[in-house]
C-alpha cells in the first residue's frame, strides 16, 4: 500500500518526500481532532471506579 502511495505521488524524490510527510501529519491531525474525540465516550476505559 505505501509503495503505491510512494509510485502516485508526483514530483522527484524531495517533493515526494514533503508530500509524504503532509499526508501523514494530515492523517494524524484527523485522527488526534476528530476519531479519537469522538470515540472516547464510546470505549469501557473511563469505567474505573471498583464496586464493592
Amino acid at each position: 500500500m505505501y509503495g503505491w502511495i510512494w509510485r502516485h505521488l508526483p514530483g522527484p524524490f524531495a517533493a515526494k518526500l514533503g508530500i509524504a510527510i503532509v499526508l501523514v501529519l494530515g492523517v494524524v491531525a484527523l485522527l488526534m481532532f476528530v476519531v479519537f474525540p469522538w470515540l472516547d465516550p464510546l470505549l469501557p476505559f473511563n469505567d474505573v471506579s471498583v464496586n464493592n
